[in-house]
């Protein structure tokens, strides 16, 4: 199988950002009454974005599966408080189920968490319990700055985190660490934000001992792990200046990265310097770099043509695409198992 393990719905119907754009203006006006209930969005509608976006180009490029979480520059978790979050994370997810349920081989569920600046970590768990237990999802998304691009909330080693990782372990689920838009205009979202999230992430769990405490914890740091991979002499010299004997063993037993890596000599740099099994299949399609790259004449995002270019053997290669991700994701398994796959 061609598993991807980072999917949003980016083509998500129309009537999703007209209510949060409710939701938004009745932050300021009391006169504007919102609901969960309200969203209006048929099956035909689903079918319809989907068809002609995601599963169009997943048949194209022959992927499978596509595990699938609501699109991340739309969390937004700075947005009013932990209410707001709540019931937007409740909308984005029950949309998101809706795919994985008209396409049940396609889709697996990864939820968004109702995180918000300051708020106690533990109201998210009901929502993430809820996507888990009756939803089905087989992983969360979780952002180490709700801030939006101004990192006010302590490492992802600090105990506010604990709840959300506890629950993790408990329901034996990965996380994406995967930030939101950043309304910090240092930093780009995408170009900037994204990765700069994606390598602060890594050094956070680099200089703490957070995977002693929770030896079976597991974190996708997506966007190709950021700059880690091209950076990993500096982080091991780094781990050996404070006498971590093996960066390999402290970290690669619970950190893994994903393929949503542009073009074949970054494909190529990534497989080379981590090792395989910790590599899993991605493109982020429908994601941010959307063209056709000039020098290929193939979509930036078609990342299967990399690993297939890539030298690698037969056994890498499904590692990569298969077996990782049903390693790193054991409900993602047991449900494929459930289909007979």
């Amino acid at each position: 199988m061609i598993i991807d393990i980072h999917g949003h719905y980016t083509t998500a119907p129309e009537g999703l950002e007209t209510w949060r754009k409710r939701q938004i203006a009745a932050l300021t006006d009391p006169a504007i009454t919102i609901d969960t209930a309200d969203v209006r969005i048929s099956d035909d509608e689903i079918i319809n974005t989907l068809e002609s976006n995601q599963l169009l180009k997943m048949r194209e490029r022959g992927i499978d599966l596509t595990i699938f979480s609501p699109r991340a520059s739309f969390m937004a978790h700075h947005i009013g408080n932990a209410a707001t979050s709540a019931a937007w994370a409740s909308v984005c997810n029950e949309l998101c189920y809706r795919v994985t349920q008209l396409y049940p081989a396609h889709f697996a569920g990864a939820a968004m968490l109702p995180q918000s600046p300051g708020a106690d970590t533990r109201t998210c768990l009901e929502e993430m319990e809820r996507c888990i237990r009756d939803y089905g999802f087989v992983a969360v998304n979780l952002s180490p700055d709700p801030s939006g691009g101004h990192w006010t909330a302590p490492p992802l080693s600090d105990r506010y985190w604990y709840p959300i990782y506890e629950k993790m372990v408990e329901y034996d689920v990965p996380a994406m660490i995967h930030v939101s838009t950043s309304c910090n205009p240092a930093f780009h979202t995408t170009g900037a934000h994204y990765l700069n999230a994606d390598t602060t992430a890594f050094m956070q769990c680099l200089t703490s001992d957070l995977f002693t405490d929770f030896p079976t914890l597991r974190f996708i740091i997506p966007h190709g792990g950021g700059a880690v991979p091209y950076h990993w002499g500096r982080f091991r010299g780094l781990a050996q200046a404070m006498h971590i004997d093996d960066i390999h063993s402290k970290l690669l037993k619970n950190i893994f990265f994903d393929t949503c890596v542009y073009h074949q000599p970054g494909i190529d740099l990534l497989t080379r310097v981590i090792p395989v099994e910790n590599v899993l299949f991605a493109s982020e399609m429908i994601g941010a770099v959307r063209g056709i790259d000039p020098l290929t004449g193939f979509a930036f995002d078609d990342t299967r043509r990399y690993i297939d270019s890539a030298a690698l053997t037969a056994t890498e290669k499904k590692l990569i695409f298969e077996s990782n991700a049903r390693r790193v994701y054991p409900r993602l398994d047991s449900l494929l198992s459930a289909q007979g796959r």
